[in-house]
C-alpha cells in the first residue's frame, strides 16, 4: 500500500507534532484521561515527528509496516539516543521503543513511509503534551 492509500483507509489525521494519527483506543479505567491511548501514527518520506515530550507519561512506540523508523530521544536535552524500529532484530532494528516520561523524542521514517502505533500511559492528553520551539534539537 502506499502511504496515502492507509492515510485514507485508517481514517488518519494531521498531528500538530507531524505526520498522520488517529486514536484508536482510550481505556476508561484512570478517570477522564483514562489509564493508557493507542494511535495509529504514520510519516510520510520527508516528513517527522518533531522534538516534543510528555511531561507525565511513558509511550511506547510499536512497529508495524513501512520502512524502519529513526526513533530519537533525549532525557536531557543535550545528548541523543537513537533506536531503529523495524522488522530486521537480527541487524539490530527492534520492533518496539520506549520513551520515558519527560524525555525529548522525535522520529523519522527511512524510506517511503513507516506506520507504527503508540501507546502512552496514563492516557495521552494535549495538557501533558510539550512541543519545541521550531529548529530546536538537543544539544544545539
Amino acid at each position: 500500500m502506499t502511504a496515502a492509500a492507509i492515510i485514507e483507509a485508517l481514517g488518519l489525521q494531521p498531528h500538530p507534532e507531524g505526520g498522520w494519527f488517529a486514536e484508536t483506543f482510550r481505556d476508561s479505567a484512570g478517570g477522564g484521561r483514562g489509564a493508557s491511548t493507542l494511535i495509529y501514527f504514520l510519516l510520510k518520506a520527508g516528513e517527522r515527528s518533531h522534538w516534543h515530550r510528555l511531561h507525565t507519561a511513558v509511550e511506547v512506540w510499536h512497529y508495524y509496516a513501512g520502512a524502519p523508523l529513526k526513533l530519537m530521544r533525549s532525557a536531557d536535552g543535550k545528548v541523543v539516543e537513537t533506536q531503529m524500529l523495524g522488522p530486521d532484530i537480527a541487524n539490530g532494528e527492534r520492533p518496539q521503543g520506549v520513551i520515558p516520561a519527560g524525555c525529548w523524542q522525535a522520529a523519522e521514517t527511512t524510506g517511503d513511509f513507516t506506520l507504527v502505533g503508540c501507546t502512552v500511559a496514563p492516557g495521552f492528553t494535549f495538557e501533558d503534551f510539550e512541543l519545541a520551539e521550531p529548529g530546536w534539537a538537543p544539544g544545539g
